[in-house]
C-alpha cells in the first residue's frame, strides 16, 4: 500500500474514517460529494447490522442477509474509497495511521472502531463463555447450541446429557433476553420434532443477570413484562445474582454450581484501544472522553463516535447503542462539511433518543418511545419495522423479511448448518467415552436412552 492508500489531489483535505460499523458508514455517506478524499478502513469487508447478530447465533438468519460489503454500500461516493486492513495505532502528533508496516497520513480523522467484550478482569472466561459482537462469534455460538444437541442425541450418560441440553446466558440486557427467547423458541418449536432419542423441549435455559432487573434501561413495568415472557417460555430467569466463575463444566452463579456445555456471554462491553493509542483520558471501559463537538481534547481534527465515546446529556451518559452512533456518525460529517466550506462550527452534538426496543421470542416485544411504552404483538411489529427499514440494501431487507415470515407461520429455522472451524476441524458430535470404548473394542454398545413420551409435532 505504502505511505498513502490514496494520494489525495494537491491541496484536497484527506479525511480517514477508520471503522464501517454504524457511526463509521453514516459520517462516510454525509461525505458524499465534499471536496475531500475520504478513506474508510475497516478489518472487514462488510457492513454488520449488529442487532441481528443473535439471529446468526440461533439459527434465525445466515450472515449474509445481515450483512452487505462496504464497497457496496459506498459505490457511488466518488470521493470515496475502502481499505480493508486492520489499524494498529495512530500517531496524532504526525497525522497518521498505522496499519501493520502501513501508514496512512489525515487531515481529520474519524474513530469509530467500536467495543469488543468485558469479562470485568476475568478475561479468561472468554474461552468458556463467547460474547456476540461478530459474524464469527454468532457462527461460533450457532454451531456450540446445534452441536450440543446433536451431542445429546448420542450422550449414554443422563448427567452430561442433561449438562449439554444446559445453556447458560450471562447478561440481562436486551442482547442476552434476545438470545435466551430465540434459544428457547429453537428448543421448543424448531427442533422438537427433529430428534428421536432426546426431546429438546426438555432443555433448559438460564438467564443470569447481576442487577435487580432485566433490560434496565427499559421504563416501568416493561422490564417486568419481559421477564413473564422469557418465563412463558420456560426460560429460568435469575435476576440479583452474579455469575462467580466459568470453566469448561459450567458456571457458578451465586455459590452454586450449574453444569452446562454451553455458556453465552451478554454481561459487557469494553471500548477499542483507541483511547491508548490517541493517548486521551478514557473511562474504566475505555471510552474516549470527547469534547460537545465529539473531537478529542487536543487534538480538534480527530473525532471518536460510538460505542468508543465516552458523553455524558443532561447528567447521563449516552448509550452504547447503534442510534447513538449513527447520529454521532451523521453529526462529524455534516461538522467536517461545514469546516471544509469555511462556515460556522455547527452547535454541539446532541441525541435524540427516538425510543428503544427488544424482542422476547416469537411475536413479542417490548418498546419505548418517549411516553409510549408498548408492549406484545403491536411492540413486536414495531421492532420488526424498526429493524427491517435500517437494514442496509433493499435485497437484504427483502430476504430478511421473507426468512421471518417463513418462521413466524411455520416455527422452522433456515440457517441450521454445523460447519467446520477456520482450522480445519471438524465440529460434529463426539461419542461419550463410554460410548467410543464399545465402539473400538467390539463390546456391545449400551443402548441410548429410550425417546421420552412427547406430544404431537407443533402446528405450522
Amino acid at each position: 500500500m505504502g505511505q498513502n492508500a490514496r494520494a489525495p489531489e494537491r491541496g484536497q483535505p484527506h479525511i480517514v474514517i477508520i471503522g464501517g460499523g454504524f457511526g463509521g458508514l453514516q459520517a462516510a455517506r454525509a461525505l458524499r460529494g465534499a471536496p475531500a478524499a475520504v478513506t474508510v478502513v475497516d478489518r472487514n469487508n462488510y457492513h454488520l447490522f449488529q442487532p441481528l447478530l443473535y439471529q446468526v447465533a440461533t439459527a434465525g438468519l445466515s450472515p449474509a442477509e445481515i450483512a452487505e460489503p462496504i464497497r457496496t454500500i459506498l459505490r457511488r461516493q466518488r470521493n470515496t474509497q475502502v481499505v480493508m486492513s486492520e489499524v494498529t495505532g495512530i500517531d496524532p502528533a504526525e497525522r497518521t495511521i498505522t496499519m501493520g508496516t502501513d501508514r496512512l497520513s489525515y487531515d481529520f480523522l474519524v474513530v469509530a472502531t467500536g467495543a469488543c467484550h468485558s469479562y470485568f478482569g476475568r478475561d479468561e472466561w472468554e474461552r468458556f463463555a463467547p460474547g456476540l459482537k461478530t459474524v464469527r462469534d454468532a457462527t461460533h455460538i450457532r454451531r456450540s447450541i446445534l452441536v450440543a444437541f446433536e451431542r445429546a442425541e448420542v450422550e449414554i450418560d443422563s448427567e452430561e446429557r442433561k449438562a449439554l441440553l444446559t445453556f447458560v446466558i450471562v447478561g440481562g440486557g436486551p442482547t442476552g433476553v434476545e438470545i435466551a427467547g430465540a434459544i428457547a423458541e429453537l428448543a421448543r418449536k424448531a427442533l422438537a420434532a427433529d430428534f428421536r432419542r432426546i426431546d429438546p423441549t426438555s432443555a433448559r435455559i438460564l438467564l443470569v443477570e447481576a442487577g435487580p432487573h432485566l433490560v434496565a434501561g427499559f421504563p416501568g413495568s416493561l422490564p417486568d413484562d419481559a421477564k413473564r415472557a422469557l418465563e412463558r417460555l420456560d426460560v429460568e430467569v435469575h435476576v440479583g445474582e452474579r455469575v462467580e466463575d466459568v470453566d469448561g463444566e459450567g458456571v457458578v452463579v451465586a455459590g452454586r454450581r450449574i453444569s452446562a456445555r454451553t455458556v453465552i456471554w451478554a454481561a459487557g462491553v469494553a471500548a477499542s484501544p483507541a483511547g491508548r493509542w490517541l493517548g486521551a483520558a478514557t473511562d474504566r471501559a475505555g471510552r474516549v472522553a470527547v469534547l460537545p463537538d465529539l473531537s478529542v481534547p487536543g487534538h480538534p481534527n480527530v473525532f471518536v463516535i460510538g460505542d468508543t465515546a465516552s458523553m455524558s446529556q443532561d447528567g447521563r451518559r449516552l448509550p452504547g447503542v447503534a442510534p447513538v452512533a449513527m447520529q454521532q456518525g451523521r453529526y462529524v460529517g455534516r461538522l467536517l462539511l461545514d469546516r471544509l466550506a469555511g462556515r460556522p462550527d455547527r452547535a454541539p452534538f446532541r441525541y435524540r433518543d427516538k425510543g428503544s426496543l427488544a424482542t422476547v421470542g416469537r411475536a413479542f416485544a417490548i418498546a419505548a418511545f418517549g411516553r409510549v411504552r408498548l408492549r406484545g404483538l403491536v411492540a413486536w411489529v414495531a421492532w420488526l419495522v424498526v429493524h427491517i427499514y435500517y437494514l442496509i440494501g433493499f435485497e437484504n431487507r427483502m430476504l430478511v423479511f421473507l426468512q421471518w415470515a417463513w418462521a413466524y407461520l411455520t416455527y422452522r429455522r433456515g440457517a441450521r448448518l454445523i460447519v467446520y472451524d477456520s482450522d480445519g476441524t471438524p465440529t460434529t458430535p463426539r461419542l461419550s467415552s463410554e460410548a467410543t470404548v464399545a465402539s473400538t473394542t467390539g463390546r456391545t454398545r449400551p443402548e441410548p436412552p429410550p425417546a421420552p413420551a412427547r406430544g404431537p409435532a407443533p402446528a405450522p
